[in-house]
């Protein structure tokens, strides 16, 4: 029995999770399904079309309806959901940063962000730097949440108060920690932005 696409892409992922990034190769995926590497290299030609494969599986079901009717808890909620599945994978964020290429689920994703602020009302320009700027925040805060358990906290020994007055003063909301709070917090100041912005554009308040 031939092994399909979808096989591979599942091998794949299963290998992240167990061996990391790092560890994601043609041929610890051809092991774990028991076939020649030629089998998964017939599917992928190479190991960046691998990763970029398993990039796009993990977006598989970001984008499903049901969803919030306003646009900014519709885009919440699409950009809760990525969070979702890059930290369901070991390594997801770092995976998707260097291997995210225009395959079907992460362009269907990228499609229901950037209509859902186009039909808000945000011209082109506007709605997909936006989501390129949410985006980043995701990738970035989830990917340094899932090295933190090589993260240390920064001590007040090394922020001294003479000489970093308002770094030593918030060093209590500085370091590894709280990321759903930290995520939360970044999108809603761009989410209060873009409000901001679109009652500016539409003459609201």
């Amino acid at each position: 029995m031939s092994t399909t696409r979808g096989e591979v892409v599942s091998a794949a992922l299963q290998v992240l999770d167990e061996r990391g990034l790092d560890g994601l190769t043609m041929r610890a995926v051809a092991e774990r399904l028991g076939v020649q590497h030629n089998t998964v290299r017939w599917h992928a030609a190479s190991k960046g079309r691998l990763l970029e494969l398993a990039s796009d599986e993990m977006l598989a079901h970001c984008a499903d309806e049901p969803l919030p009717q306003a646009w900014d808890e519709r885009i919440r909620t699409l950009s809760q959901r990525l969070r979702d599945a890059l930290l369901g994978h070991r390594d997801g964020a770092r995976m998707i940063t260097i291997a995210c290429g225009p395959d079907p689920h992460s362009l269907r994703y990228a499609e229901a962000v950037v209509s859902t602020l186009t039909e808000a009302g945000f011209d082109g320009r506007t709605a997909s730097w936006a989501h390129w700027t949410i985006f980043y925040l995701i990738l970035g805060i989830t990917q340094e949440q899932q090295v933190a358990r090589d993260s240390t906290a920064i001590t007040a020994e090394q922020v001294p108060a003479g000489r970093y007055p308002a770094l030593a003063a918030t060093l209590s909301h500085v370091g590894p920690g709280d990321f759903d709070e930290r995520f939360a917090f970044g999108l809603g100041l761009i989410l209060d932005s873009l409000r901001t912005r679109l009652a500016t554009r539409t003459g609201g308040l």
